[in-house]
């Protein structure tokens, strides 16, 4: 039982059992959907989640299941998926704009049309299951990324304060650097004979350690560490300190954490960090944010997520996910058989494939991401003869790459194609007059792309995963909601998700059911690898943490 939502100016159209096709005003929408998701709890098919739920979910209306014809198409049609009247920004408001009318306006039948397609293309895939479980889960996602997005991570704006004052000194004046910065800055121009160096530019910054007789071609962290000079010290903690202040510091605590509703608005009241969440808006499926920065929360900030009064966090995060991933992918039980147990490096030790742990975590990164230099070259090997169906997995999908040839993630998640560069620099090398740069740039370029195919086939299908995992518990804590009643100072009812972030979920949950929702997130877990592989003997333990605070987990 499906219906499509098609959004049309000031009205709305939904066509499809059990409603027929009904044009209603788009304010009347939320309380006609809570309706029919009572009565019917149909699969809603959207044009784009993120242009259509947030209205449903401000008005206090959430859905169980969907279908997002954007993200569905980006899978089953990368080359098209982004023309036309599909090329929308996610997160749009309904308020009008200048800009509304410039781009040509979907229709009930366009949906219609574009979902019959849709469902005929997954109907003729090689693996239709495995393509019509990626496209749910990726609906589901978006479901999730709304709602998280409206929730908020529960924020501590005085202790945000007190840790950036901690580190910075107080909240300066705006336009001027923060007292510990500034300190820090006198000491950089003092020790290169620059006293008018901006240490925020670049370009100031490399000329002036030049000057100085560094011998160094950039700013970046990895190449001044290796340098022994009076300067690095406290240019080092400058850069730190001042990319903690640039992402992370007042002016972000401002835009991005809201005071909760009846609360005062001084800057030090708790609120919620509201996060844009894109979903799939990386290549490989991952997800990405068009604002906030939540996949980049440094570990001093995470102090400041702290729960309710009465709640708490459930926090869980998957161990080693890309390898085991790979070992359910290869079908290889040698390699599932380490990964048994919470630590698959340890487990590679112990079947006498390396001698450390150390050197197991370095082989495993090198075999995903195509490393053939080093320790990681020289422990290859080992790995090779230990793990073949494994490693038999990225060595074909590097090749696959290398020739220019598409592959895809378990679940049928295509890879882009490589971009014009990498065609012109391979025609320049099969022209009979090429030169020899022209061949091994070539070459570089093709093994590149190797490179990346490799990882993706395993970041994309641990991407799937995630996604698989997400979804489901995102139905456990509503089932485990259901029927009860808890109050917070937001308002909210129940266990609900705050945060993901590829491989780590946190819940906010009142705490007389924190065991419980821990118990949803393992099996959850559970369900996702058996969705994804069956009965293939891998397991995907995930650490799972009840705390307070969001730091307390690290």
């Amino acid at each position: 039982m499906e219906v499509v939502v098609t959004p049309r100016g000031e009205q709305v159209v939904l066509d499809g059992e059990p409603c027929g096709r009904e044009t209603l005003p788009f304010e009347a929408l939320p309380g006609r959907v809570r309706d029919l998701e009572t009565e019917h709890a149909p699969r809603w098919v959207l044009s784009d989640t993120a242009r259509v739920y947030p209205q449903l979910v401000t008005a206090g209306v959430r859905i169980a299941r969907s279908h997002d014809l954007r993200l569905a198409r980006a899978v089953l049609d990368p080359g098209h998926a982004s023309d036309g009247a599909w090329d929308a920004p996610a997160h749009e408001t309904r308020e009008p704009t200048l800009l509304d009318g410039l781009a040509p306006e979907l229709t009930a039948d366009d949906l219609l049309a574009e979902h019959r397609r849709q469902r005929a293309a997954v109907a003729d895939s090689p693996a239709p299951g495995r393509l019509r479980l990626l496209l749910a889960a990726e609906s589901a996602g978006a479901l999730a990324a709304t709602e998280m997005s409206h929730d908020g991570l529960p924020w501590d704006r005085a202790v945000h304060d007190q840790v950036l004052t901690d580190l910075l000194g107080p909240r300066p004046h705006p336009g001027t650097r923060p007292r510990v910065l500034e300190a820090l800055a006198a000491q950089v121009r003092d020790r290169v004979s620059a006293p008018s160096l901006n240490p925020d530019s670049a370009p100031e910054l490399l000329r002036a350690l030049q000057s100085a007789g560094l011998e160094v071609d950039s700013t970046r962290k990895h190449e001044l560490q290796r340098l022994d000079h009076p300067v690095i010290a406290p240019l080092l903690e400058y850069k730190r300190l001042a990319r903690l202040l640039a992402a992370n510091g007042w002016t972000w605590l401002d835009e991005w954490v809201r005071p909760l509703p009846g609360t005062a608005a001084d800057g030090r009241a708790p609120g919620r960090f509201h996060p844009e969440y894109v979903v799939s808006g990386v290549v490989t499926g991952r997800w990405a944010t068009s604002g906030g920065g939540a996949l980049q929360l440094p570990k001093q900030i995470r102090r400041a997520v702290v729960a309710d009064a009465g709640w708490r966090f459930v926090v869980a995060d998957a161990a080693q996910l890309e390898p085991r991933v790979l070992a359910a992918m290869a079908g290889d039980e040698a390699m599932a058989s380490a990964a048994r147990g919470s630590d698959l490096y340890q487990g590679l030790v112990d079947q006498g494939v390396v001698d450390t742990r150390a050197h197991a975590k370095v082989a495993m990164l090198g075999a995903l991401y195509g490393s053939t230099s080093g320790e990681a070259g020289r422990l290859m090997p080992r790995l090779m003869r230990a793990y073949p169906r494994a490693t038999g997995v990225v060595e074909e999908a590097a090749r696959d790459g290398e020739r220019g040839t598409p592959v895809r993630t378990w679940l049928g998640r295509p890879s882009p194609a490589p971009p014009p560069a990498w065609h012109e620099a391979q025609r320049r090398a099969g022209q009979e007059d090429a030169e020899a740069g022209e061949v091994r740039r070539a070459r570089q370029a093709a093994r590149d792309w190797g490179r990346f195919t490799r990882n993706f086939v395993v970041q994309g299908t641990a991407a799937e995963w995630a996604s698989c995992w997400l979804a489901d518990l995102r139905g456990r804590l509503r089932s485990l909601g259901a029927g009860r009643t808890w109050s917070g100072p937001d308002g909210r009812i129940g266990p609900h998700l705050v945060f993901f972030l590829h491989d780590e979920v946190v819940v906010h949950t009142p705490a007389d059911v924190a065991d419980e929702v821990a118990e949803a997130v393992r099996a959850a877990a559970g369900t996702a690898g058996q969705l994804l592989f069956g009965t293939f003997p891998v397991e995907f333990p995930v650490e799972v943490s009840v705390v307070e605070t969001y730091a307390d987990a690290d």
